[in-house]
């Protein structure tokens, strides 16, 4: 009788980068033989991979990895390991503060993780973090073809990594290192291979996507072009990209988004602050009366657009007058949504070196609820003026308000409840719903006509989250 083949799960912390590796590691461990657990508690291999953006992340991951010792305790033979930012920033620190780790890797080789794995379980606990790419490997940037998508007719597409910029809070270009982009034909190449295989929503990937092809040509960045391009794709219908810097934002780039069909009317477009004087402590390359023209640029040239952002509040030295600022563009801005988070201080970042800077919790506290208020204020104009509009949309699956219902999602990025009349309502089939009522958070929807059925081939089960 042959042995049962082990088992993997896979938790994943931080961001859409890291959304992707996770998926094309869960590819890779399935390649070397492992299948999926349905539970951390099933799996004989668990992985974290991490974020150290902010420090609450940092806690949280280590509390997590603290509950597992209780696991590898009830099964010895249960392997742990530890990859993406937060271990490239560690490093053994992490094995030294949880001896139940077996493996640590960091955000240069992921590829190497199920070598990794094998190695340890001869050799013991494994730390190995490179400095940079490995010249002599093209495996992490490989088309990411065989990664376990959550959602098979969506894919992420990883077109750069690292970043260049200099922003005073921020770790990523120490732990992802200098931008490094990938060929523009490979980068088609896998589109077509995505497109045959039943995608048909692309979300490109980039710490920021503008600058993309800069490193290639050495003159100009190729954002626009890669965009007509991949737009040119059949069978791609959909295109996002994740994320621009603000300073970046050309008018090709805008032109492209208007003039390519296939790339959605969505923009996120990071503010961090409306305050001159804090965006130049940021290092942020640029005022907010250049924002707010770059953002009144894309709007007039691009019809229907929906505009997302991300600001920080509490940044060191930051004033009550800086706050009014911010308060104020992000008024005038009117966006869709936004991410709003407290500063969190990263060991080695500009921003972090002066505490006597760092604002009183309470004051942060009550800035955040105040600019929450205003982002949802416009959040819900917007979505509430899309009332009684046919909306095309593209299902992704059933609805947490209940299994009568199933969540779509816009071409400006919206999620709409429907109810689910038609069992032509599959995951992967776009559909016209007529929008009913609009909330800061999401629509409600009813359907018109179902549009395409689903594409996509066979579901490859989700890895344990």
């Amino acid at each position: 009788m042959s042995e049962a083949p082990r088992s993997f799960a896979i938790r994943t912390y931080g961001c859409q980068m890291n959304e992707h590796d996770s998926e094309r590691l869960a590819g890779m461990l399935l390649a070397d033989g492992l299948v999926p657990a349905d539970t951390l508690e099933d799996a004989d291999v668990i992985v974290l991979n991490t974020c150290c953006i902010r420090e609450n992340a940092d806690n949280r991951f280590y509390g997590h990895l603290g509950d597992l010792k209780a696991l590898r305790t009830a099964k010895p033979s249960l392997q742990i390991a530890v990859g993406g930012c937060l271990a490239q920033k560690d490093r053994g620190r992490i094995v030294e503060r949880a001896g139940h780790v077996d493996v640590v890797f960091g955000t240069h080789n992921l590829a190497s993780a199920p070598d990794l794995l094998r190695r340890a379980a001869l050799e013991g606990p494994i730390v190995e973090v490179l400095e940079g790419p490995d010249p002599a490997s093209a495996a992490d940037q490989a088309p990411a073809l065989n990664a376990v998508r959550e959602l098979p007719f969506a894919a992420w597409m990883t077109i750069q990594t690292g970043c260049d910029n200099s922003c005073a809070f921020c770790i990523v270009p120490s732990v992802r290192g200098r931008e490094v982009s990938r060929p523009m034909e490979d980068l088609v190449d896998e589109a077509r291979m995505l497109a045959d295989r039943g995608v048909l929503e692309i979300t490109v990937l980039g710490q920021n996507v503008n600058s993309y092809g800069r490193d290639l040509t050495r003159r100009r960045p190729l954002f626009a072009e890669l965009l007509r391009r991949l737009g040119a794709v059949d069978g791609i219908d959909r295109i996002r990209f994740t994320s621009p810097h603000p300073k970046d934002l050309r008018d090709e780039t805008i032109a492209a988004m208007a003039e390519t069909p296939a790339v959605c009317e969505q923009l996120h477009l990071p503010l961090q602050s409306g305050s001159d004087r804090v965006l130049a402590a940021m290092r942020r390359g640029y005022r907010a009366e250049r924002y707010l023209e770059r953002l009144a640029a894309a709007r007039s040239s691009i019809d229907d657009l929906a505009v997302t952002t991300d600001i920080i509040v509490g940044f060191p030295g930051e004033t009550e007058a800086d706050f009014d600022d911010t308060l104020a563009v992000v008024a005038e801005a009117g966006f869709d949504s936004a991410y709003t988070f407290i500063f969190s201080p990263r060991p080695g970042t500009r921003a972090a070196q002066d505490p006597s800077l760092f604002v009183p919790d309470a004051v942060v506290q009550e800035r955040f609820a105040r600019l929450v208020e205003v982002v949802e204020r416009s959040a819900l104009r917007r979505n509430v003026d899309r009332v009684g509009r046919a909306e095309e949309v593209l299902v992704e699956g059933p609805s947490r308000k209940g299994p009568e219902t199933v969540t779509a999602r816009t071409r400006q990025g919206k999620p709409v409840h429907v109810a689910a009349s038609d069992p032509a309502l599959r995951p992967g089939a776009l559909a016209r719903v007529r929008i009913t009522h609009g909330a800061p958070h999401h629509l409600l929807g009813e359907l018109v006509e179902v549009t395409a059925s689903p594409r996509h081939r066979v579901r490859i089960p989700v890895t344990a989250r």
